[in-house]
């Protein structure tokens, strides 16, 4: 079996995982765990009398390891950027689509991405931010 084969064997052909109706991944991003899955795949699908170049899987590690450091540094500075809000008058889009402002409380980092608690109201992303005071 081929990579190409493995990975279909893993996601299945058409994008579906485990032979589920709906793909598991909808937006099509390959996370942390997703690159690692397929790598396990490709070389538990080699033929052991003919392996596969080993340079090239610690190529694959190597950029996928600065990936992740480029992912965590880019974090870093979000959450940083954020927390240097604290204390600032802030105004921020509604879910309603209303401006409404008031004193950043706290930061937060999520599964979701970096927030902030502005008077109380939590999970104010910063992309809603429209002006610091």
């Amino acid at each position: 079996m081929n990579p190409t084969e493995a990975t279909n064997s893993l996601i299945g052909a058409n994008g579906e995982s485990g032979g589920s109706k709906e793909p598991s991944n909808a937006n099509g991003v390959l996370g942390q765990n997703d690159f690692l899955k397929l790598m396990i795949a490709q070389m538990q699908a080699q033929n052991p009398l003919e392996p596969s170049n080993s340079n090239e899987f610690l190529n694959e590690l190597a950029q996928f390891t600065q990936v992740e450091q480029i992912t965590n540094l880019a974090n870093a500075n979000e959450l940083s950027g954020a927390v240097q809000l604290i204390g600032h008058t802030v105004t921020y889009n509604s879910p309603s689509g209303e401006a409404v402002s008031g004193k950043v409380q706290s930061a937060q980092s999520t599964a979701s991405g970096v927030t902030l608690t502005i008077e109380g109201v939590t999970g104010i992303s910063l992309t809603g931010i429209t002006n610091v005071e």
